[in-house]
Formats: C-alpha cells, sequence, structure tokens
C-alpha cells in the first residue's frame, strides 16, 4: 500500500511539474507585411486570448487595431501567466520592435508548473485588425522541435477599409516610427467593402485586398507589396 501510495504521489507530482524552457523561433513568412511588437505568454487554461466567432476583448482590440500588446501582457501576467518580452531586453512592447518581412525573431519561456499551454499575438501593417495568432497550444511533454504554420485573424472591431487615415495611431508608430512605409502606404483611396462589413466577432482574416492607384481608387494599400494569404509566420519551438 505505501509503494502505491508513493507512486501515485510520484504520478501526480510529474503531471503538475512544470516543463522545461522554451526556445521559440518565430519567422515573418510574409513578402511586405509587419509584426508589431510580439505577446508571447506560457498560461493555464484559464487564461484564452480569444474564442473564434466570440466578441474580441478590450486588450485584444487594443492589439489588433494599434499593435499595443501592454493589455494582454497585464491580463496574463494577472492570470499568473509566463510572459516573454519577445526577445529584446526591456518591457514587452517597449523594446520588443516590428518583425520585419522575411525577419527571424527567436526568444525563450520557462513555464511555471501549471502554464501548459502557449500563446501568441503581434498586429499585422498594415491593415486595420488584423494578427498573426498562436492561440492555446498545448505545449508537448516530449523534449523535440516542434513547428506550426500561423494564420492571421481578424478582430471584428474595425471596418476594413485600408485606408491610410484609419491605420495605427500612437503608441506604436510614434515609439517605432513607420516600419516599411506600412503605416500610411499611399492616400486618395475611398475605402474597401461596404461600410460596416465587420460582422463583429474574431475570425479567419481575408487579407489585403489592395490596389496599384497610389493616389486614388478603393484602397490605400499596395497590392503589389502588401497582399498576403495565410499562413503568414511559421513558428518553431524547441522544447528542452
Amino acid at each position: 500500500m505505501i509503494k502505491k501510495l508513493a507512486t501515485a504521489v510520484g504520478l501526480i507530482a510529474a503531471a503538475t511539474a512544470a516543463h522545461a524552457e522554451l526556445e521559440i523561433t518565430l519567422t515573418n513568412a510574409t513578402q511586405g507585411v509587419y509584426f508589431t511588437p510580439v505577446f508571447a505568454a506560457a498560461h493555464s487554461n484559464t487564461f484564452k486570448l480569444f474564442t473564434a466567432g466570440e466578441e474580441a476583448s478590450d486588450q485584444l482590440e487594443e492589439m489588433a487595431e494599434g499593435g499595443d500588446i501592454s493589455g494582454l501582457v497585464t491580463l496574463a501576467t494577472n492570470a499568473s501567466a509566463n510572459v516573454s518580452d519577445g526577445g529584446d531586453s526591456g518591457a514587452p512592447g517597449a523594446s520588443n520592435g516590428p518583425v520585419a518581412p522575411g525577419e527571424i525573431k527567436t526568444f525563450t519561456i520557462k513555464p511555471d508548473a501549471g502554464n501548459e499551454y502557449l500563446s501568441l499575438a503581434a498586429m499585422l501593417l498594415p491593415t486595420n485588425d488584423g494578427f498573426v495568432t498562436l492561440n492555446n497550444w498545448k505545449i508537448p511533454t516530449e523534449p523535440g522541435t516542434y513547428t506550426v504554420n500561423l494564420n492571421a485573424y481578424d478582430s471584428g472591431t474595425e471596418y476594413n477599409d485600408e485606408l491610410a487615415s484609419s491605420q495605427p495611431n500612437p503608441p506604436f508608430l510614434m515609439t517605432f516610427g513607420n516600419p516599411g512605409g506600412n503605416g500610411v502606404v499611399t492616400s486618395g483611396g475611398t475605402g474597401v467593402g461596404p461600410t460596416g462589413d465587420e460582422n463583429g466577432v474574431v475570425h479567419i482574416h481575408r487579407g489585403n485586398l489592395g490596389d496599384l492607384d497610389a493616389s486614388g481608387g478603393a484602397s490605400d494599400i499596395d497590392s503589389s507589396k502588401h497582399r498576403w494569404l495565410n499562413p503568414v509566420a511559421r513558428l518553431k519551438v524547441v522544447v528542452k
């Protein structure tokens, strides 16, 4: 009986032990789209970035429309998650600058016990409210290298007019400038699609439509540079 009890205690301890360190490599797989500062966290199943088909939280909206991840960082921290700064020193969203097309960013997270899920999010520039994401991915228990392709989602909170006037305002552009000309691309557009085409819930993004008219047309986004299709990123996770 004592031996069986000791075995049971050992199994419980193993089940609740912390995962080993995670080495995470994010590759921007687009041709001309930037990612804003990256939110990444290991967390328990009590925390979730979003549920597809449901309304976005205020914090997700702030990230998807303006690249501000501070609200998500606060939510995750309050949920006892292990939040990464995205690979650069300093506070998340402060020195963790944008990820350029084709750029590779590597960072680490060491999850505490119970933080068995990994999530990641960053706004896409130029979009109205598009973001690349990994949502509640169960961290493998076996050491090894795991690769995941990441899609872009739409927060459903802003009309996808593709106009320069709708691109993110501070804090992102004030902090990082205008990477690749993706804050204001062209001008003079009339707006893509019917007003109010957003359905109010988080969903897979349709991608940028854009056009080739630099001083008019429907869109202020250059379709020769800033169109994209899913997936938009590749994530490599090394479980040590």
